[in-house]
């Protein structure tokens, strides 16, 4: 939420006026606030004219699914009308961010959908061969992981999605994916990016 001023006209065209009640918090409410770039401002925007969209009501913060996979289902990445429908299921139940948590498919469309929710996305799931479900994870070996985790770290918002412990029957049940330099190298290089790292 940004309580500075803003120009009028964002990604999704004019600014969107709500009219309260706006409901900030268990004991702070405001008469009106504005949406403009997909960001909410107190202050009304400059250049603020009858461009803008007015929307009458009680104003209700929306839900963040912290942990999705938009994109994705038993067998790998699905079609973007299954995608739509994962993200409008969501949407109905009152999400309107989504922390995506590593899918195969890419859901960069969602963006221009003003009906459906943002997603912060993590990229696909980085795991080492067979060592994870199919069709989900980009697969590599530990000599490829920091770069691996560089370009998912380029193609998400700010995470990467490493699976960090698999089957091993050799050791019993779960043991680590990866020696311990491979993912030191790996963390460096998520943080050289810019990125941090989430683990299954």
């Amino acid at each position: 939420m940004s309580n500075d001023g803003a120009d009028a006209r964002g990604r999704g065209g004019p600014a969107l006026h709500l009219r309260g009640p706006v409901l900030v918090g268990p004991h702070e409410q405001r008469d009106e606030a504005w949406v403009v770039g997909g960001r909410i401002t107190f202050d009304r925007p400059a250049g603020a004219g009858a461009d803008a969209v007015s929307v009458d009501g009680v104003v209700l913060p929306g839900l963040v699914d912290a942990h999705c996979h938009v994109g994705l289902d038993a067998h790998g990445a699905v079609d973007d009308q299954t995608s739509r429908a994962q993200a409008e299921t969501d949407r109905d139940a009152g999400t309107l961010l989504i922390r995506d948590a590593g899918s195969a498919a890419d859901t960069r469309w969602v963006d221009d959908e003003p009906d459906l929710p943002r997603i912060v996305r993590a990229g696909r799931h980085i795991a080492r061969p067979r060592r994870y479900i199919r069709n989900f994870a980009a697969e590599v070996e530990p000599a490829q992981l920091a770069e691996e985790v560089r370009r998912q770290a380029r193609a998400g918002d700010g995470w990467v999605k490493i699976v960090g412990d698999w089957i091993d029957r050799d050791l019993g049940d779960l043991a680590p994916c990866w020696p311990r330099e491979a993912l030191v190298a790996a963390m460096a290089a998520a943080h050289e990016e810019g990125a941090r790292v989430t683990a299954h």
